[in-house]
């Protein structure tokens, strides 16, 4: 483990010191948020890597972060966008598979995956919610990896009305950059600015500013969505 990843093992624990088992894991899937168990990230400072021991799991609590992989001709793709509320970091592995940035400043909740298995074993409830949230993820994979083959239309139309979804608004305050985006949709990122100005141009959208968009006409997204 690199000294990075050491860093963050010596912060997690000196945080985790203050809560039992049990705390954290409503500090993960609970409504009421404990303080000690947190750390802080800068923009697009890493929170895990690739490969690394997935001795803890995540939970956003402030900013956004991507969940990334690069490929071998050097391509990143983007796998997943968390937000506020959203868990990550559950492996099926002893390993991450993939990568973890924090796309803005963020504030976010750790666990130790022991503990939360542990919690698993003894309490039917957190065992369902740990199921369920593997289950959304394994969707989120699926609808992801079909997302892929659309058109660039679809592709961008449908992630607007995602984002729209789970940021609760017409009006979306976008934490990512336009290159986050098309990594995400697999385009470049001239094919991502110009298609959002095709939907701005058929006021599917209003661009009120480069990250604030507003969707005018979501019926259109969603014909070119279905």
């Amino acid at each position: 483990m690199h000294a990075q990843a050491l860093n963050r093992s010596h912060l997690v624990d000196r945080a985790s010191l203050s809560h039992g088992a049990s705390d954290q894991v409503q500090t993960l899937f609970g409504a009421i948020e404990l303080t000690g168990a947190r750390m802080s990230f800068a923009k697009d400072v890493e929170i895990y890597g690739e490969n690394e021991p997935a001795d803890y799991v995540y939970k956003v609590l402030t900013g956004s972060v991507r969940v990334y992989k690069i490929l071998q001709d050097g391509r990143r793709q983007i796998e997943a966008f968390y937000f506020p509320g959203d868990v990550f970091g559950i492996e099926l592995g002893s390993h991450h598979a993939s990568s973890a940035e924090a796309v803005s400043a963020s504030t976010i909740a750790v666990v130790r995956r022991s503990a939360l298995l542990a919690a698993a074993a003894k309490d039917a409830e957190v065992s369902n919610r740990l199921w369920s949230h593997t289950a959304r993820e394994l969707e989120q994979a699926r609808r992801h990896a079909m997302l892929l083959v659309k058109t660039a239309q679809e592709r961008v139309a449908s992630f607007l009305i995602d984002l729209s979804n789970r940021l609760t608004g017409e009006a979306v305050e976008l934490p990512m950059s336009r290159q986050d985006i098309a990594d995400y949709l697999g385009l470049t990122i001239e094919t991502v600015s110009r298609t959002l100005t095709q939907f701005q141009q058929t006021s599917a959208i209003e661009l009120a500013t480069s990250r604030r968009m507003i969707l005018r006409n979501r019926q259109a997204l969603l014909n070119l969505d279905s």
